[in-house]
Formats: C-alpha cells, structure tokens, sequence
C-alpha cells in the first residue's frame, strides 16, 4: 500500500462541496487553512505539491446572486470568471503566511490533446515545481465548452499527475473510498482498502451519483485511476471534509489506493519508447557517452538531422555508425535542429532569431 510520506511529487484534487459551503455559496475558510498547514507539512518532508481545484463556479455563483440549480453555459462561464479570482486569492491568502508561493494554471481538453500545448503545459509545471511554487490548476471554464473540456476535475487531476510525472493522486471526496454498492442506498456495501487491478466487476460496482455541488461520480473517479495508474502514480479516495485532511489521511483515515505497478519515469520511458519516430539526429561520440550518463542531448553533439518532425514528435537518436540507441521527445521541429546542430546552446538565440531551450531532447524525454 502507497505511503503518503514517501510521495516526491503529490496531485491533490478539491472538490467544490469540500471548499464551498452548500448554504451560503462561502469558501470553508477553517477547512482551507487546515489545508494550508498539510501543505506546509508535505513540503517540509520534501514532497512538491500541486493543487487540483474546483470551487470557482460555486463561488461565483453566489456572488453573482445564480440560483444553485443548473446554469446555463454562459452563466456557467461568467460565474467561473468571477470566482476564478477569489479562488486564487483564497489559495494565495492561507499559503503565503506559510512562505508558499502559489501559480494559477488554468487549461482545457486542447491543452492535453495538443502535442505542443501539452509540452508547454509541462515545461512550465516543470519549472514552477523546481522554483518551489505550488500550482492551483482548474479547468478554465471561463472559455471552455462540451466539446473542449474535461468535464470532472478527478479526469483533470489524473491528467495532471501524468504531466508532471507524480507518483501520487488523492482524491479528496465526499466518499472515503470505493465500495462495493452506493453504502447510501446498501447497508451491506464494502469498502477496499486496496485495488490492485481495475477488473471488468470493479467498473460494475461503480454509480454515477455525485454530490451536490460536484459533478463528478465514481465512475469518473475509476477513470481517473485507470489513467494515474497506467502513468505509474498511485491513486487514493479519502474523505476530504474533516480539518487537516491530508494529515488525517497519513495517520490511518478510511481510504482506498488504486496500486500503480511502476513509477512514473518507467512509464514515460515505456510510452515514448513505443512511439513511432517522426525523423532522426545522428550524434557524435562525445554526445553518446554525455547521454549514457544520463544528460540531455544539446545541440552542439548533433551532426546530421533527418525529417521532417515538429516540435513533440518522437524521433530517433543514432550513434556515429548510424545505429539506433533510443528515442525521444524532441523540443525543436527539424528546420530548427538544422540550423542549431552542432552550435552552442549560447547561440541559439542568435540563429533562430529567439531565445530557445537549451537541449535538444531532455533527459526526461528521452528512452535509450
């Protein structure tokens, strides 16, 4: 069974019943600040931590004076705008007396089904969880559709977990595990501890009811799992409302783990590993041995490309003697790698005419 302590990078989704009062449309301000403390706790123990959160129609919503049934989409929209800034500020507010600082990342269905959207997203989650940042993350539903969006946030957070390469997801939920029935309407309902495997019985044991102000059901929550899982991120549901639910959860709360059977580098490796290349770089000897210490691949060790690829194609890496000795993910599109190869990463800027990043393929994206 995972161990909360043990996670390096954690995914932890909110829910709008969790944050917003059901009553007054009010942000839990206790509720969020006792969140505030888990926060400070898990970095402390040296674990980067992004936030997955709902809560900014809900609050909206009430701000706006909307009726707390259904709301059409344009209200749906406006309400999101209005409550996406207190949302933020709320974060902002109860984690800076802390000495976090907070990110908003707002994204769309686009920015995951878009190869080059994606590697944006991921560079810039990269970089704030490396400058110590905590990333709020919600689904901009200020500009979002049907068509264009997630829809749940539990299948936002497990898309999340796999950008940013976590090991672990907890869903924080009006439910403190999976059961075998609804244990609303089936006294005999059972709840697993763990599941290992996400059987054709599992799925139909799942409902769709969901809680007031969420919209998500169980059945999105097995979703979600079934994607952190395959990317090698453990997944949890927990109880979220008591205070410090977090610490709750790390000191034996009720809960369910869906088991991830590698970790989340093994996995990346093995789906960029199977993808067809686009084209290829040829390599000097100086890069394969730098490669072989596991560094990223720079400009300056590449002697011929070979096209056409965009920018997030896979493409192959060959030694001198044009052997195949992996793939990766690379960050230029060929005409690009023509013009840089065998430069300096320092000269970049002056050949492409705009600053770019200085590896060719990184480490991370890269399957040798």
């Amino acid at each position: 069974m995972a161990t909360l302590t043990a996670a390096k990078r954690l995914v932890v989704k909110i829910g709008s019943a969790l944050l917003v009062d059901r009553k007054t449309g009010d942000l839990r301000a206790d509720w969020l600040r006792g969140l505030a403390e888990d926060v400070k706790w898990l970095k402390g123990l040296g674990c980067n931590v992004v936030l997955v959160s709902s809560g900014s129609i809900a609050l909206g919503r009430g701000v706006l004076g909307l009726p707390a049934t259904s709301l059409a989409l344009e209200q749906s929209q406006a309400a999101a705008a209005v409550g996406q800034i207190r949302l933020a500020r709320a974060y902002e507010e109860v984690l800076a007396p802390h000495g976090i600082t907070t990110a908003q990342v707002l994204v769309t269905l686009e920015d995951s089904a878009d190869r080059r959207r994606y590697l944006n997203s991921r560079a810039t989650m990269e970089q704030l969880l490396s400058l110590g940042v905590v990333p709020i993350v919600n689904e901009n539903d200020t500009v979002a559709t049907d068509e264009i969006r997630f829809g749940d946030n539990d299948r936002l957070a497990a898309q999340i977990s796999v950008t940013v390469g976590a090991d672990q997801l907890i869903l924080l939920s009006d439910v403190d595990g999976f059961y075998s029935a609804n244990p609303v309407d089936d006294p005999d309902a059972r709840r697993f501890d763990v599941i290992d495997a996400i059987t054709p019985e599992i799925e139909a044991m799942a409902g769709d009811a969901g809680s007031g102000l969420s919209k998500g059901g169980m059945k999105t929550k097995l979703m979600a799992a079934k994607t952190a899982t395959a990317a090698g991120c453990a997944m949890a549901i927990t109880e979220g409302s008591r205070l410090r639910p977090l610490k709750a959860l790390h000191e034996g709360a009720p809960v369910t783990w869906f088991t991830a059977h590698t970790d989340p580098q093994a996995a990346r490796k093995r789906w960029i590993a199977a993808m067809k290349p686009r084209g290829s770089v040829t390599l000097d000897a100086g890069a394969v041995t730098a490669l072989g210490k596991g560094k990223s691949l720079l400009p300056a060790g590449v002697t011929e490309v070979t096209g056409p690829f965009d920018r997030g194609d896979s493409i192959a890496v060959l030694d001198p003697s044009g052997r195949v000795i992996g793939s990766g993910l690379t960050r230029y599109a060929s005409d690009e790698a023509l013009r840089i190869k065998g430069h300096k990463s320092a000269e970049i800027e002056q050949l492409l005419g705009y600053p770019g990043r200085a590896a060719l393929i990184h480490r991370d994206d890269m399957a040798l």
